[in-house]
């Protein structure tokens, strides 16, 4: 399964301007918001959990929230996804892969799922 989304960042920034830490605190944990430099940063983890969602197939809701979708960086700095138990075994996920990039004014991720046949 697949999910791809992008974001404007002036959106993310507008959005931070708004709400501040607050706001970051409704889709992010405080470990993801320790690994946040500034409005990229931000506007391609909030791709990634959406991907992530879409690549689910039920976008962010009742059987995925923002907070069940967990980013992290590897020791080389590259992004990585897991999921909670919980939706790793409602979804029946196997593997998880994240690609996030900045293009000018966007951010954009794309997720990879691999799940057990149902």
């Amino acid at each position: 399964m697949i999910g791809i989304d992008l974001i404007k960042i002036d959106r993310m920034k507008h959005f931070i301007e708004r709400f501040g830490d607050r706001g970051l605190h409704k889709f992010l944990s405080t470990n993801e918001i320790a690994l946040i430099k500034n409005n990229r940063n931000a506007a391609g983890f909030w791709a990634a959990k959406e991907a992530c969602a879409k690549a689910l197939g039920c976008g962010i809701g009742a059987e995925c929230g923002f907070h069940d979708i967990i980013l992290s960086k590897t020791p080389k700095g590259a992004p990585h996804i897991t999921l909670t138990p919980k939706v790793r075994d409602y979804f029946g996920i196997t593997d998880t892969s994240v690609s996030i990039t900045h293009d000018g004014d966007y951010a954009i991720a794309v997720v990879a799922l691999e799940h057990t046949k149902r």
